[in-house]
């Protein structure tokens, strides 16, 4: 799993003397009918927003990422229905690697649960099996490819592992969404370690924003 920034909105507006940054923008946009529309401080106006649940006001600026994971998580990302994607195809490019993921016991009491507490042995086994279904899967693949067969169709033959890329561009508002439902733990680990790395990006660059949903 990777996640890394790949942009931010970049205002072109300037408030005495100084380029708005994205936070910024959005308290700029918030305040159109408001004859102060180019005061400079705007941490209480965000936070009276967020209180307030005036979420349009957070549609003014977008950030996107680049998130590297596997097809088992990738489309539970693609749900997300308010954000745009572009993702690997393995209809043009051609599949490189496997990721491998640490086996947890199913919770009895709660389908969206797992409980890590398998036995060595277990967890030996699953390790065991993802490496005979990954070395077994990339070569029916790649001798499908070497036999003439389209991209397209040779896929099939790769497990859920298979590593993809993907770029995912939101407003505020949908990334605030996004990390509150998938932070959650009742997101599969794997999505949820995803999510964490995201918001931890989103701090970075939306601090104000994130000390009022209390994140900072």
């Amino acid at each position: 799993m990777q996640v890394r920034l790949v942009s931010v909105t970049n205002p072109l507006i300037e408030i005495e003397g100084r380029q708005l940054t994205p936070e910024g923008l959005v308290a700029y946009c918030a305040r159109v009918s408001s004859p102060h529309q180019e005061t400079p401080d705007y941490e209480k106006l965000l936070s009276y927003c967020i209180r307030n649940k005036h979420w349009s006001v957070f549609e003014m600026v977008d950030m996107t990422v680049e998130i590297v994971t596997s097809r088992a998580i990738s489309p539970q990302i693609l749900r997300h229905k308010s954000f745009c994607f572009q993702e690997f195809s393995m209809r043009y490019a051609k599949a490189q690697s496997i990721e491998k993921y640490l086996p947890r016991r199913q919770d009895d009491k709660n389908r969206q649960n797992s409980l890590d507490d398998l036995d060595a042995e277990t967890v030996k086994w699953f390790d065991e099996a993802q490496e005979k279904v990954a070395a077994s899967g990339m070569e029916f693949y790649e001798a499908a490819l070497e036999k003439g067969i389209a991209k397209e169709c040779a896929r099939v033959l790769l497990p859920l592992g298979t590593q993809t890329r993907l770029y995912m561009k939101g407003s505020v508002r949908s990334w605030i969404h996004y990390l509150e439902v998938r932070t959650d733990p009742s997101t599969q680990k794997e999505h949820r370690d995803i999510a964490d790395a995201v918001r931890k990006i989103f701090t970075e660059q939306f601090p104000v924003t994130s000390r009022a949903l209390g994140w900072g």
